[in-house]
């Protein structure tokens, strides 16, 4: 097992990957908001992974940087659909609160990597 896949915050970050990508199945939104959303919510999960490979405290932060931008803009594009009424405030939240949470447990990754340099 590679280290990134004990963390809880990859974990979450493939669960919330695969509900978009059932979402994007279901739904029939336009080309370009599909791909920017799967790409987005792609990102979060594999710039976990990539940034645990790296050897310095510098280039993981970079990576978890990046992961983190990437929740950020998954949130954007949910609350784009919504207010253009392709999702509902339920899953709205739902996503949202998810993303809220890989984002907290990206952001305290990213501080303890400060402090240990």
């Amino acid at each position: 097992m590679f280290d990134f896949q004990k963390l809880d915050v990859y974990q979450k970050a493939k669960t919330f990957c695969k509900e978009i990508t059932e979402v994007l199945k279901d739904k029939d939104f336009d080309r370009v908001t599909n791909d920017q959303l799967r790409r987005a919510s792609f990102s979060i999960m594999l710039n976990i992974a990539e940034g645990s490979s790296r050897f310095s405290n510098r280039d993981r932060k970079n990576f978890l940087v990046i992961a983190r931008g990437s929740a950020f803009e998954c949130v954007a594009i949910l609350e784009y659909l919504f207010e253009m009424k392709d999702l509902n405030q339920e899953s709205l939240n739902q996503y949202v609160g998810d993303l809220e949470e890989i984002s907290r447990m990206l952001f305290g990754l990213i501080r303890k990597l400060e402090k240990e340099n």
